[in-house]
């Protein structure tokens, strides 16, 4: 399947994706690939933020300096943070006997990442054209609460099951 196609059955199906991906076999390149495109999709919902606030305050900091320093974050900061994220949470699974691996532990990190980034464009959409207000609060309970779904289910599968085989 394609990957919109297992973004969408994740949002159904958590635990049939990440068993699916960690069946595919350890390929560091996947797991980057996802994370840079989590990481991209989350800074292009940001836009419609960075537009707004700099339409409402446009003395401040110019658009593409804030663009720019978004960029940086969301492309180069962000995925170092993610690995380290990930390397913790396995060590933290292996004290509660844990049997994955540092690779399954990033794996199911990053697909919880991607699989939450239609709730992070909803909540890019909210805040950019209605600005702060209940509505943007609550798309960042949607946002925060897919990705805390989507990463239990996913470590707690990757921790368990390792080679991804239905127990």
């Amino acid at each position: 399947m394609s990957v919109s196609t297992d973004l969408i059955t994740t949002w159904r199906r958590p635990r049939a994706i990440i068993r699916k991906l960690l069946a595919m076999g350890k390929r560091e390149d996947r797991a980057l690939a996802i994370l840079m495109g989590a990481c991209l999709l989350i800074f292009i919902a940001q836009l419609p933020l960075l537009a707004r606030s700099n339409t409402l305050s446009p003395d401040e900091v110019p658009l593409q300096a804030e663009l720019a320093t978004t960029f940086f974050a969301w492309l180069l900061v962000w995925p170092l943070l993610f690995y380290g994220i990930g390397s913790v949470t396995h060590l933290a699974a292996r004290l509660f006997g844990g049997r994955g691996t540092f690779y399954t532990a990033r794996l199911a990190l990053f697909w919880s990442l991607l699989a939450s980034t239609p709730a992070w464009l909803f909540y890019g959409l909210v805040g950019g054209f209605i600005g702060p207000s209940p509505a943007k609060q609550i798309a960042g309970v949607i946002v925060l609460g897919s990705f805390l779904l989507f990463w239990s289910i996913s470590l707690r599968e990757a921790e368990t099951n390792p080679d991804g085989n239905t127990p």
